[in-house]
Formats: C-alpha cells, sequence, structure tokens
C-alpha cells in the first residue's frame, strides 16, 4: 500500500459508503412512482424525465469533480458533494415540483464526487494490481445502496411510510455524512511534478488534463463500452424494472421491488468478483468481453424468452453479475491516460457513460409511451420499447475488441 497506511483504508472505505448513500437516492424513486406522479401531478413521461435530471446534472459534474479531484485533493471535494446531496434531498422533500426539480440536479452534481472520489483513493493510494478490485468493491457498495434503494425502501413505502419522510431522512444523512468525510479524509499532499512547458493556471491545467484525456481514443472506447454496458440497469431496472415486472408479468408490487433489487444485487457479486479474476488473470479485455455476452444473453431472456422456466431472482441476479463488467472499464481508462490525471479520467468516463443515462432515459419514456398508445401497458409494449439495449450491448461486445489491453499481463508483455 501506497503514502498513507490505515488511514487511506478509512477515508476508501467512509467514501465508499457515501457510495452507497448516493446509489440509495439514486433508485429509491423506482419504488415510489405512483406516490410521486400523484404528489408532483405528472404523468410516466413526465416523472422520468424529472428523476432524469439526477443524470443531466451527473455527468456533466463528472468532469468537474474529476478534474477537482486531481488539483484539490479528495478532503476539499468528497464532504461538498455529500452536503448537495443532502440538500438535493430536502428540496425533492418539499413536494413542491419545481424545488423538487432542482433537488434532483443537486443530487446528481453531488453524488457524482462519490464514486470519482474512491476511484482517486484506490487508484492513487494503492497498488496497480489492487485497482480493479478496489474499484469493483467500491461498485459492489454503489449497488448495495441500488439493492437497498428496492429491497429494503420499496417495502417501508407498501406499509406506510411518507415518500416525503424518507427524502428529509436521506437529507440528514447527507449533511451528517459530509461533516464525517471532511473529519476522515486525508488531507491532500503534494501534488506530482507536472512535465516542463506545461500551464500552471487552475484554467490550463484543467484545460491539459481534459484535452489529453479526451483526445485518447481508448477515453472513449471505455465510456461507451460502459455507458452501453450500464444502461440496462440505470434506466430499465432502475427506472422501469419494477413496473415491467408487475405490468409485463401480472406480478404483485412487493414481488415485483424483490425481483427488480436482484439486478443490483447481482452487482454487488458481479463488480468485486469480475475485478479480483481481473487483476488474477492481470488482463481486462477478456472479461469485459465475457461478461458482455453474457449480458447480452440475459436482457434477451428477460425481455423475450421463456421468463417463467426461469427461478425466480435468476435472470435478474445473473445481468446483474454480468453487467459489472462495466466497472472494469473504469481500470482500464485510468491505466490508458497519465497517472496525474487519474482523477480527471475518472471523471470523463463517468460523463460519457451516465451521458447515455441522461440522454436516452427520456428517449426510452417516450418509445414505450407511443407503443402502448395511452393504453395499458403489456408485455409486448415493454419489448419494443427496450430492445435496442439489447442492441447495445451487441455493440458493446464490438468495440472492446478494439479496446488496448491495459492489464498487468499486457504491461509485463510490453516491457
Amino acid at each position: 500500500m501506497k503514502n498513507g497506511g490505515r488511514i487511506v483504508v478509512v477515508a476508501w472505505l467512509v467514501t465508499s459508503l457515501y457510495y452507497f448513500f448516493q446509489y440509495v437516492a439514486r433508485s429509491a424513486p423506482a419504488v415510489m412512482m405512483p406516490q410521486l406522479g400523484e404528489a408532483f401531478g405528472l404523468s410516466a413521461a413526465g416523472l422520468a424525465a424529472l428523476l432524469g435530471l439526477f443524470y443531466y446534472a451527473y455527468s456533466p459534474f463528472s468532469l468537474v469533480a474529476g478534474v477537482a479531484m486531481d488539483q484539490l485533493g479528495a478532503r476539499l471535494t468528497v464532504p461538498f458533494g455529500a452536503a448537495a446531496m443532502g440538500l438535493g434531498a430536502l428540496m425533492f422533500a418539499s413536494g413542491d415540483p419545481t424545488l423538487a426539480s432542482i433537488g434532483r440536479f443537486v443530487q446528481g452534481a453531488g453524488g457524482v464526487f462519490a464514486l470519482i472520489g474512491a476511484a482517486f483513493l484506490a487508484t492513487t493510494y494503492f497498488p496497480a494490481s489492487r485497482a480493479a478490485t478496489l474499484i469493483g468493491a467500491t461498485q459492489m457498495m454503489g449497488m448495495a445502496g441500488g439493492s437497498a434503494g428496492q429491497f429494503a425502501v420499496g417495502p417501508l413505502i407498501a406499509r406506510g411510510l411518507p415518500w416525503q419522510q424518507f427524502w428529509l431522512i436521506m437529507g440528514v444523512v447527507g449533511l451528517a455524512l459530509a461533516v464525517l468525510l471532511f473529519l476522515l479524509l486525508p488531507k491532500r499532499e503534494a501534488a506530482p511534478a507536472r512535465p516542463a512547458g506545461t500551464t500552471s493556471g487552475w484554467a490550463g491545467k484543467t484545460a491539459a488534463a481534459l484535452g489529453a484525456v479526451f483526445r485518447n481514443p481508448q477515453s472513449w472506447l471505455c465510456g461507451l463500452i460502459a455507458g452501453l454496458i450500464f444502461i440496462p440497469t440505470t434506466i430499465f431496472d432502475m427506472v422501469w424494472g419494477v413496473r415491467f415486472i408487475q405490468e409485463g408479468f401480472d406480478l404483485d408490487f412487493q414481488t415485483a421491488v424483490m425481483r427488480s433489487a436482484a439486478v443490483p444485487f447481482g452487482w454487488i457479486i458481479g463488480c468485486p468478483l469480475l475485478g479480483w479474476i481481473s487483476d488474477r488473470i492481470g488482463r481486462r479485455k477478456p472479461v469485459i468481453l465475457a461478461s458482455a455476452v453474457v449480458l447480452l444473453l440475459a436482457m434477451a431472456l428477460i425481455l423475450f424468452g421463456p421468463v417463467t422456466r426461469f427461478p425466480p431472482f435468476v435472470l435478474g441476479l445473473v445481468a446483474g453479475i454480468a453487467s459489472g463488467g462495466a466497472m472494469l472499464t473504469y481500470a482500464v481508462i485510468k491505466e490508458a491516460n497519465r497517472p496525474e490525471h487519474s482523477g480527471t479520467a475518472t471523471g470523463v468516463i463517468n460523463f460519457i457513460n451516465f451521458s447515455f443515462s441522461a440522454l436516452l432515459g427520456p428517449v426510452f419514456a417516450s418509445l414505450l409511451a407511443g407503443a402502448s398508445a395511452g393504453s395499458e401497458r403489456e408485455l409486448g409494449h415493454y419489448q419494443i420499447a427496450f430492445q435496442p439495449l439489447v442492441w447495445g450491448v451487441g455493440l458493446a461486445i464490438v468495440l472492446t475488441l478494439f479496446l488496448k489491453e491495459t492489464g498487468r499481463s499486457a504491461r509485463a508483455a510490453g516491457a
């Protein structure tokens, strides 16, 4: 372990806990869609657009968070994000559509600092041979939050917990977490020496870092692959998963919540497992390819296959485990760029990745509305609207073939 010992481990764990909290806030609306729609007076498409504001902020603020992490360090950035999330949750609890919209946007802007902060700590203070494992473990914490946002919050809402009270609690937790992060995160160490001739001003450093990462074709490949593998989780499961199961298979709300929560629970298994396998064999591409192929088959069966022939939770669990392969691209982009651009690289892949969710969330909502044409939604409507997700995973498989191997074995072979 580099530079820090025990305090760095504590800092990484606390930041990963913040990522857990962020994912609870991100996924919880899926189990309270009827209540939110009634409270805000919005249609399904309108509510999806409001909730999608999380990604409209999450995507561009990824760049802000990544650059700030490199230049200011985690202690001056990550607590700010947690505080913003707490404030956003309190605004969302107001019940006013305008304040709720602003609050959801603020949640996304603050939430992005969680993953980028944890990845920054993992890639800055720990050996490179542990990068994928630690990033996978961080993603595991996030998906544990995603699962809790459905698995735990769903029954609470069904038993009568007012949705406003839930968001008030989230607001208080977010503000408390900000204080804890500020107290525990390590102070920034001296920045590494920069090559001669580089711009010294903050704006110049920002432009140079972003330019270097964006000019690297591997950065774009990593972002596109991550986005295409990830949107079956962010759009299909976390927004429409419960309704898909209820309306497509005529199951009750609690059963639908349990089955939908199997996807993020699969991430809890898949993220650290696939990261560990990748670090163990010293390669990234074979693991990404294999996981994408499994995800393609799982998504095709969920949408078009004889789902009733499979035991409950199996397809969702397999899809979640396989989609955990997306997190390996976070290790690849860091390894494909300069070490001093570690935070910026993570910000760039987050930007590209979640631009998919921000831009395509309303598109899929419109496709579903068009397929149902105002009638009660059925399985066939969901199949028409979400079949592009399957083709997207297929495209991710093709793009992975053009990805350069950056794992330990490849670097050793090239030495």
